[in-house]
C-alpha cells in the first residue's frame, strides 16, 4: 500500500490547514497521522477506524483543534488542523493498518503497517 501525504505547506498561527492522505486505487482502512518535529521523536495526533461508526483517537495537545475524518468512498481520509499554534510545525505522515484496528494504542509505531513519506507543515507568522 503506497500512501500519500497532500496539503502540507506554511499557515499562520491560528490560521487552518488541511491534509488529505491517499492511496492511488485502494480504500484505506485505518489510518492514523503522526508528526515530527526537528530534532524530536515521531508523535501520534489522530486516528480513525475502519467502521463504520468511524471511531476516532486524539493525542491530548490536538483535541479540539483537529478534526480526522475520511471520504464515503474510504479513498481519503483528511486531517482538518484548526487554531494553529508553532508547535504544531513538522512533518505529518499518514499510516494505515487492517480493518481490525480500533485506535487504543495508536500512538506505537509498531502497530502500523503502512507509512506515507510525510508532508511538511510549518506554523510561523
Amino acid at each position: 500500500l503506497h500512501l500519500v501525504e497532500n496539503g502540507g505547506g506554511l499557515a499562520q498561527p491560528g490560521g487552518s490547514l488541511k491534509l488529505t492522505c491517499l492511496s492511488p486505487g485502494h480504500t484505506l482502512d485505518a489510518v492514523g497521522w503522526f508528526r515530527q518535529a526537528a530534532g524530536q521523536g515521531r508523535e501520534g495526533v489522530a486516528c480513525i477506524t475502519a467502521h463504520q461508526n468511524e471511531g476516532t483517537n486524539y493525542v491530548d495537545a490536538v483535541k479540539g483543534r483537529f478534526v480526522i475524518s475520511r471520504d464515503d468512498s474510504k479513498t481519503m481520509v483528511f486531517l482538518q488542523m484548526n487554531s494553529r499554534k508553532p508547535e504544531d510545525s513538522g512533518i505529518y505522515y499518514c499510516t494505515a493498518t487492517d480493518p481490525s484496528y480500533d485506535c487504543s494504542g495508536f500512538w506505537r509505531q509498531g502497530e502500523w503497517d503502512y507509512w506515507g513519506q510525510g508532508a511538511q507543515v510549518i506554523v510561523s507568522s
